[in-house]
C-alpha cells in the first residue's frame, strides 16, 4: 500500500512539472564547445531554413531572416526570424566563443555559443525559455 502512495506522489509531481513546462530543456546540439579564430567567425552562417547571418571583419553584420533569441517584451515581436544589420562582438571564455549580434538602432540582440562537430563549426542558442519547450536555433558555417 505504501508503494502505491509513493507512486501517486511521484506521478502528481511529474504532472505538475509537465503542466508548468518541460521536465528538461531541449538538448544542446551535437558537438563540442569551440573557440573560433577571428577568420572562423567572420564568415557566412546559415540556419538551414533560408536564414543567413554574415559576420564581417569590421565588426558589422547583415542578417536575412535569421533565427535567434530576440525576446523583446510581452508586447513586441517575439523570437521571429530577423533581417537587418548592426554590430557584433565575440568573447572567448574557457575554450568557447560567444557571439552577440546587436541590431541597429540597438533595439534587439541575440547571443550564440560556438560548437564544433568534426570539421563543421556551429553557432547555437535556445529560442525563448528552454524550460517552456522552445526550439533551438542552429547556424552552420558556410564554406566557399
Amino acid at each position: 500500500m505504501r508503494s502505491y502512495r509513493a507512486l501517486w506522489a511521484v506521478l502528481a509531481v511529474a504532472s505538475v512539472c509537465a503542466g508548468c513546462g518541460r521536465l528538461a530543456p531541449p538538448p544542446v546540439p551535437a558537438g563540442e564547445p569551440a573557440e573560433l579564430a577571428h577568420h572562423g567567425r567572420t564568415t557566412v552562417w546559415s540556419d538551414g531554413e533560408g536564414g543567413v547571418l554574415r559576420l564581417k571583419p569590421d565588426g558589422t553584420f547583415t542578417a536575412e531572416r535569421v533565427c535567434g533569441d530576440y525576446d523583446i517584451d510581452a508586447f513586441g515581436p517575439r523570437n521571429e526570424p530577423r533581417s537587418g544589420s548592426g554590430t557584433w562582438t565575440a568573447d572567448d571564455w574557457k575554450g568557447q566563443t560567444s557571439i552577440t549580434v546587436s541590431y541597429d538602432p540597438g533595439d534587439v540582440d541575440s547571443g550564440y555559443q560556438a560548437l564544433r562537430e568534426g570539421t563543421t563549426a556551429k553557432l547555437w542558442t535556445y529560442v525563448g525559455d528552454p524550460d517552456d519547450g522552445h526550439s533551438l536555433c542552429i547556424l552552420t558555417q558556410q564554406h566557399g
